[in-house]
């Protein structure tokens, strides 16, 4: 099996790097992919030694290829267009570095999300436009885009200069969130190494054929995780736009972070849809013909679980998923 199945590392955040790696490796993962910045801490990349010392760099790297691995990506997902002074500002400064390391270390890819601006300049908070049949939306939108257009044009040039491609989460709360936003962004910043990574479970729930994505996009898919979602039955009332989310206690622990005195909501009780362990929601059959587009693209890619289902802990889920793409590739 020529591609790369691996795991991103945020899930395991709560041992050492070189733990995770035995976890990984034990599950028959070769690829990883770490955070530096962004919504999430970086507790496996120290980025600043990185960035400053070549010894460092080369201490890192051996890391990874005494277990066998390979560090295919690293992830800076965030909100870099965002106009709070904590969150957008710093998320583009972690992006920058992120590039600026990946080049260093001879990494292929920095994946990371679009960002969604304010409606307007003197807007204090995101705002994501989904359905602008009310012509004052597509003012926003066309705002919006100005200021991504600017911002993703710089560091387009920023990955060339470094020899590096970004790849960017189709993700809700961003302008880009489906192949056709993708597209739109590439298009409009002429850009040579801004392309899409392909993470299926939010296509998923959006009700997006998956494979029929991937080959619309073609080269411009650079890399990919392996990630599924299941619709619930709440999806009967709420539908797939629910809005039915709460606010965590400022003492619960392990909140995820969104930006400076931000985290993510918790879920409904019944949500409409949720992340599963790969296979949950979609069978082996499903994830051989994602793999099968993939390898159409590039055999090569890298294909990186992304373990995000609260049903299992962080070990199993992760087991469970890596079984299921190995099950998958095996059919290939």
């Amino acid at each position: 099996m020529p591609l790369k199945l691996g795991a991103y590392t945020a899930c395991l955040h709560d041992r050492p790097l070189v733990d995770a790696l035995d976890v990984l490796r034990d599950n028959g993962l070769r690829s990883v992919e770490v955070n530096t910045g962004g919504f999430l801490p970086a507790p496996h990349c120290p980025v600043d030694l990185l960035l400053s010392s070549s010894r460092a760099r080369d201490d890192y790297l051996a890391t990874f290829a005494e277990r066998g691995m390979e560090l295919t990506g690293l992830n800076c997902n965030g909100n870099p267009l965002n106009p709070l002074p904590g969150v957008g500002p710093k998320h583009a400064h972690d992006l920058r570095r992120s590039i600026e390391l990946a080049g260093l270390l001879g990494v292929r890819t920095v994946v990371t999300m679009s960002g969604t601006p304010g409606s307007d300049p003197d807007a204090k908070y995101p705002s994501w436009v989904v359905n602008p049949w009310d012509g004052v939306y597509l003012d926003v939108l066309d705002y919006q885009w100005g200021v991504a257009v600017e911002f993703w044009k710089d560091i387009d040039a920023l990955a060339r200069a470094h020899d590096v491609r970004v790849a960017i989460e189709m993700h809700p709360h961003n302008l880009v969130f489906s192949p056709v936003t993708l597209t739109r962004l590439v298009e409009a910043t002429g850009a040579a190494n801004l392309g899409a990574e392909m993470d299926p479970s939010h296509l998923m729930w959006q009700g997006m054929d998956v494979p029929a994505c991937i080959r619309h996009l073609g080269p411009l898919v650079f890399h990919a995780a392996a990630k599924d979602a299941a619709l619930c039955p709440g999806v009967d009332v709420r539908g797939v736009l629910d809005s039915s989310f709460a606010r965590v206690p400022a003492d619960a622990p392990e909140k995820v972070p969104t930006g400076i005195g931000y985290w993510c909501g918790a879920w409904p009780s019944d949500p409409a849809w949720k992340f599963v362990a790969v296979g949950l929601g979609h069978d082996t059959a499903y994830w051989t013909r994602f793999l099968a587009a993939l390898a159409e693209v590039d055999p090569d890619m890298p294909v990186n679980i992304e373990h995000e289902d609260a049903d299992y802990s962080r070990v199993d889920g992760l087991a469970r998923s890596a079984a299921t793409l190995h099950a998958a590739a095996a059919d290939l």
